[in-house]
């Protein structure tokens, strides 16, 4: 009789703890995702090892991100303005495409701890050209503001590879250089590798042919000061210049050298016709930033300390052909240029170097 008693003593009591442990259980299982997802313990760091970071969301640096993210470039996205509604606007526009990209987070921020640990940094901010404006007019306006940005990314991405684009670019990557402390291989200019694009594109619209069969290069400023290598222009191989002697020169009856004034003006055609120039920048930065995020190695003519080379005494940034890997700048290629092509990339350098040197930073 005792036995039974303290039986249903027992029973009672296991049947108010394993209620007491359904309803724990209850308040456990309460939310959906923990119902869907069951969590597993680990000590790993969640951290991108892919991210690049934009810093600018006006018409250029959406054509980087969007570039960037139909490239399936980077693991994280991070985008940085002082305009936060329109950074906010830009990020969700973006985010609501997530369904058709493979990059898995997508961030925005005023402040720049969002671009911290990337890979890449490109920076697009800045005063816009105007039509009729040379990008080197632009240039103490955009110091002002380069003083307030390279900081703060050096500060969070101490280790990343810093991409300007925004103009004048070639003086622009000198300052960032300058303010930023990094060796010059880790700070590029996007540089020629647009005008290259756009004299290749030229060059086989007349030719017939597709342009990434039309090899030309484009060295020296981004702008005015380009200098063409008419030297070196090929297809499959075959020098142009072998062909056609005057090719680029004031007696060319075919006149090639308004493929490069072509060239020169295009920018400012594109921006008195839309306002601003857009897609073919984001998606020439989209090239570059392929090259350096999977160690490419690629040759590209983009923005880089140039003195010593050709004869140029300065410290001055201008586009060279350079081997791109994931540190940023590995080696210049040494064209042979004619002795007329050199003394133009001189002259470019010059050109720079009198606006540089009266910079205030």
């Amino acid at each position: 009789m005792h036995y039974d008693a303290n039986l249903k003593r027992g029973a009672s009591s296991m049947r108010a703890a394993h209620c007491s442990i359904w309803a724990a259980g209850e308040a456990k299982m309460a939310n959906l995702k923990e119902k869907l997802i069951g969590h597993l313990e680990t000590s790993q760091e969640k951290r991108s090892y892919n991210k690049i970071t934009i810093v600018g969301v006006g018409a250029v640096g959406m054509a980087c991100a969007i570039s960037v993210l139909m490239k399936d470039l980077a693991d994280e996205l991070a985008l940085v303005d002082v305009m936060e509604d329109k950074l906010k606007g830009e990020m969700m526009d973006l985010q609501h495409g997530s369904l058709f990209l493979h990059t898995p987070k997508i961030v925005s921020g005023k402040d720049y701890s969002v671009s911290a640990g990337s890979k890449l940094v490109v920076v697009t901010a800045g005063a816009r050209q105007q039509e009729g404006e040379s990008r080197l007019n632009l240039v103490q306006r955009n110091v002002n503001i380069f003083k307030h940005i390279i900081p703060d990314i050096v500060k969070h991405s101490p280790d990343c590879v810093l991409l300007i684009v925004s103009n004048p670019v070639d003086i622009l990557t000198y300052v960032a250089w300058k303010l930023s402390g990094f060796p010059m291989h880790r700070v590029i200019g996007s540089g020629c590798n647009l005008d290259s694009a756009r004299f290749r594109y030229l060059m086989g619209e007349r030719l017939g042919i597709h342009s990434s069969s039309c090899h030309g290069w484009v060295i020296g400023e981004h702008g005015d000061s380009s200098v063409p290598v008419w030297s070196g222009m090929n297809v499959a191989g075959v020098n142009l210049k072998e062909l056609h002697p005057e090719i680029g020169t004031d007696t060319d009856k075919e006149d090639w050298k308004k493929v490069h004034k072509d060239v020169v003006d295009s920018a400012y055609e594109v921006i008195k016709l839309k306002g601003y120039t857009s897609w073919a920048i984001g998606m020439s930065v989209a090239d570059l930033a392929e090259t350096i995020m999977k160690n490419l190695r690629r040759v590209h003519p983009i923005s880089t300390m140039v003195k010593n080379f050709y004869g140029i005494t300065n410290d001055v940034f201008l586009s060279l052909p350079s081997v791109l890997d994931n540190h940023g700048i590995s080696n210049v290629v040494k064209m042979t240029l004619k002795p007329d092509e050199e003394a133009k990339l001189q002259q470019s350098a010059t050109t720079l170097w009198s606006i540089q040197k009266e910079l205030k930073f």
